[in-house]
């Protein structure tokens, strides 16, 4: 119902006495933290950002957002003269501090996150190293929304339900060991493999989820947080009575994408393809021509109704693919900048992300920092599609070896995995005879239901580029296992053939390419019903679901699908 609704967004108001601190957020230039600076504003205080080594000894709280990879993020804390202060600040744990993601695994003494391989040192204060997942026993990174089991009670929990699910994105973890133990707030538990999910001793907390993307969940952790500082009652946590036996479990995501481009007039829409076609047809009346754009709403309203509706994520895909450029896509930007404002779920956005020269001035973006713009705007994850083709081409070609130089490799090295996430938009190439087809490109075999026109009973997946106007000579299992090897931390899966039609998703696509890689697949086209949801949950290994149009005209409501889920045993975020 709508107040139920109304109910699960609503964060726990703190009393209406002005802030007596500021709080010094520790932003050290890579990848969203607009986000964590509107949660901590929607709780109702100032930051103050440390720009110099010599404010962080006198912060009254610091919150460091670490983005990123270890790697990277300990190299630009040295450069920049913050790590031998931090160490100071942090040494007694008796200043206020919060940490997020890689802000929590910094703290540790080392990490194996590194593009060289070695081990390389962290900030030191929590006794242990931080490790990979293993590809071989589950599907890396860990994306999604997980529970916690309580190790501490403490005030920063203090508005926290012990049932709300919050969001994990990571492929490193901190085991729990009997060094460290003492430093456990929550575990959590992935495909069996437990680890620290956030910590706390004295006044020092850190989180390996992301508060501001756990909606009211992560919310209501800062409230408690920051409420803990203001009350000079931080150092309060207990321990309590811990079953280690007790797990947690990952949710199935159910992500809501918005097509967004400008319409005839000029206006910024979400549209909704048929097919890639998103121009009104025959179905809607058109008699003969064109029609114009389907017009579905306005992208940061839409956006916003589908977060109070309980989204797990939300995609922007500009599908006008920056025909102005980057510099000029400021409406795009704006978007995203708006909608991170009021909206604390994961945003990622896709269309043009590639590298760009600007024709009047010559000056030439790389695609990296195409996607800085928009990490910086508010997006938590890119979306790359064609220049991902383009990219398993060229390493293909290569002998599969990295060149360190696509917009896979560099935009990964900087952001991590996680923040890459590639788009393939394949069409079904139906085929009579199996020796006819270049060995190269992965066979899917079909069932008598998804047999061809002519009753075959294989295909391979022809990939597209360009919106689907171009086909190139690569199938989706080849593209989806090169993407992977260069970088990329994610699959979104389309299907041009099912693009609209509301019959289902493709599930030997689903099947095929979920099978063969060990990153999570996003379920992508043909979305029509709740059962479809539970239908490619069930028989395939996707870990999320993607729909658009059947949301946007309201033919089924998000908390219908996570329903059908629950109903079939299927994990979903309440």
């Amino acid at each position: 119902s709508q107040n139920s609704r109304r109910r699960r967004h609503t964060v726990v108001s703190r009393n209406s006495n002005m802030p007596s601190f500021k709080v010094s957020l520790l932003d050290y230039g890579a990848g969203n933290v607009r986000s964590v600076r509107n949660a901590i504003m929607a709780c109702g205080y100032e930051i103050e950002d440390i720009t110099d080594p010599s404010q962080i000894a006198h912060a009254k709280a610091i919150v460091f957002p670490g983005v990123g990879s270890f790697g990277s993020a300990m190299k630009v804390l040295k450069r920049r003269g913050y790590d031998a202060p931090l160490k100071e600040y942090l040494a007694n744990g008796d200043k206020p501090f919060l940490g997020i993601c890689l802000g929590m695994q910094t703290l540790f003494e080392s990490s194996d996150e590194n593009e060289s391989g070695a081990a390389i040192p962290g900030l030191g204060v929590i006794p242990g190293k931080v490790i990979k997942f293993d590809e071989t026993k589950m599907v890396v990174p860990h994306i999604g929304w997980n529970g916690r089991i309580r190790h501490q009670e403490s005030p920063a929990l203090k508005y926290v339900s012990k049932e709300q699910d919050a969001y994990f994105v990571h492929s490193f973890y901190a085991p729990i060991t009997e060094e460290n133990k003492d430093w456990v707030l929550t575990r959590t538990t992935y495909s069996g493999q437990q680890f620290i999910s956030s910590v706390q001793k004295g006044k020092i907390v850190a989180t390996q989820f992301h508060p501001e993307k756990s909606g009211t969940t992560g919310l209501n952790l800062l409230k408690g947080f920051l409420e803990a500082v203001e009350n000079d009652n931080l150092d309060s946590a207990m321990k309590v009575d811990v079953d280690m036996s007790a797990e947690t479990q990952l949710a199935k995501r159910i992500v809501v994408a918005l097509d967004v481009r400008t319409n005839d007039h000029g206006d910024l829409v979400v549209t909704k393809g048929d097919q890639y076609d998103v121009r009104e047809n025959e179905k809607e009346g058109v008699q003969s021509g064109r029609g114009g754009v389907r017009n579905l709403g306005k992208p940061v309203s839409l956006a916003g109704r589908y977060y109070e509706e309980g989204g797990d994520e939300i995609a922007f895909l500009n599908i006008t693919s920056f025909r102005q450029g980057v510099v000029d896509d400021m409406p795009m930007l704006q978007v995203l900048e708006e909608a991170s404002k009021s909206i604390f779920v994961p945003l990622t956005v896709g269309g043009g992300i590639r590298e760009y020269k600007d024709p009047e001035t010559e000056q030439t973006w790389s695609a990296l920092e195409v996607a800085a713009r928009y990490f910086r705007a508010g997006a938590d994850k890119v979306s790359l599609g064609s220049d991902a083709v383009y990219a398993a081409e060229k390493f293909i070609a290569n002998n599969r070896e990295r060149t360190m130089e696509t917009s896979i490799e560099e935009i990964s090295l900087v952001y991590g995995v996680q923040a890459v996430v590639v788009s393939i938009d394949p069409k079904r190439v139906y085929v009579a005879d199996k020796e006819s087809v270049d060995k190269k490109h992965v066979l899917v075999e079909l069932d008598e239901a998804n047999a061809g026109p002519n009753g075959e009973r294989f295909c391979w997946y022809q990939c597209t580029v360009k919106g689907g106007r171009e086909a190139r000579d690569i199938c989706a299992v080849t593209l989806a296992r090169a993407s992977q090897d260069l970088g990329a931390g994610e699959i979104m899966l389309n299907c041009i053939d099912m693009d609209g039609q509301g019959f289902g998703f493709d599930l030997p696509l689903m099947r095929a390419v979920s099978g063969a890689v060990t990153i999570p697949v996003i379920a992508s086209s043909g979305a029509g019903k709740a059962d479809h949801f539970v239908e490619v949950f069930s028989k395939t290994d996707v870990q999320a679901a993607l729909a658009a149009g059947m949301f946007h005209r309201k033919e089924v409501e998000i908390q219908a699908c996570k329903k059908a889920m629950r109903d079939s045993g299927i994990p979903a975020r309440r």
